[in-house]
């Protein structure tokens, strides 16, 4: 099959999708509403990304668009549909390998900024001041990385919302275990009015403190694994780019069975990646506060 029969059976089917698409778009549809299945969730997951802000969130959806479109052109100018699949996955996956140390680094910066914060409001609370206005009083000086979050509160708080409420929603704003080890005394202070807040967040602090130092010796000695994806995966690129420049190199994968034997091989290669990634990193571990939609109607946080 040439380039040409290629691009007319690609503008065929966008043509056929487009037209579908306009007309449910124009009579629309009499099924009533549901709520997202599964799939949907997963597949609006992988669009939308991990990102915390809405910048976040379009940078990944760049990088998927780009992917989509650098893996079509491969398909179209080489006539190898494996081709096309392995660079659409490389475009997001070489940065993705390629960032687990600076996940673990940007996950620990994080940690300090909670454990400053949490060191200021207990500072403030000793003062007798009540536990809101405490936290409206931090909302100025707070940590760069979690400024907008306590900003957030502070202004929730400020126009009379339920406390409690609010302290759920930074939870699962910051959407850490440590975090959440934070927020349940505050939320169990908001409910009973105990004394001894300032010891408690004290407390709180100086184990943030120690779980940093921890993971900073940690991730200092999960660097070996790390330089050896950055260099496996180097060294891979460096193969493709000799296949590319000596087209009898990647010759013998221009059948049938080659391009499926080169699939298997570059899936072999991504889960081994991924599997050597998983190990540099450490294990996320579950929300000690459930977010506010998995939480049953008058159950206690």
């Amino acid at each position: 099959m040439s380039l040409l029969d290629l691009a007319a059976v690609l503008a065929g089917l966008l043509a056929v999708a487009g037209a579908i698409v306009g007309v449910l778009g124009v009579v629309g549809t009499t099924r009533p509403p549901r709520p997202p299945s599964a799939l949907q969730q997963r597949a609006r997951r992988w669009w939308v990304g991990p990102g915390r802000t809405r910048r976040e969130q379009r940078s990944h959806q760049l990088k998927v668009i780009t992917a989509v479109v650098a893996g079509a052109l491969t398909w179209l100018l080489t006539g190898w549909p494996a081709a096309g699949a392995i660079i659409g996955i490389a475009v997001p996956g070489i940065p993705w390998l390629f960032a687990a140390g600076r996940a673990e680094k940007q996950a620990i910066a994080r940690l300090e900024a909670v454990e400053a914060w949490t060191r200021r409001l207990a500072d403030i609370v000793a003062r007798g001041i009540g536990l809101q206005q405490a936290v409206v009083a931090t909302a100025a000086t707070a940590p760069q990385l979690i400024e907008q979050e306590i900003r957030d509160l502070a202004a929730r708080l400020q126009a009379g919302g339920d406390p409690t409420a609010a302290l759920q929603q930074l939870a699962d704003d910051l959407n850490d275990y440590t975090a959440d080890q934070v927020i349940a005394p505050l939320m169990l202070h908001v409910a009973d009015r105990g004394e001894g807040l300032h010891e408690v967040l004290t407390g709180i602090s100086r184990s943030i403190a120690a779980e940093i130092e921890m993971r900073s010796t940690v991730d200092a000695k999960r660097e070996g694994p790390r330089f050896a994806v950055r260099f496996l995966t180097g060294m891979t690129i460096m193969l493709l780019a000799y296949g590319v420049i000596n087209p009898h190199y990647l010759q013998p994968y221009g059948s049938v069975l080659g391009q499926l034997v080169l699939l298997f091989l570059a899936g072999l290669y991504v889960v081994l990646m991924a599997s050597v990634r998983k190990l540099s990193l450490p294990p996320k571990r579950e929300r000690l506060l459930p977010p506010a939609d998995r939480q049953t109607v008058g159950a206690p946080a």
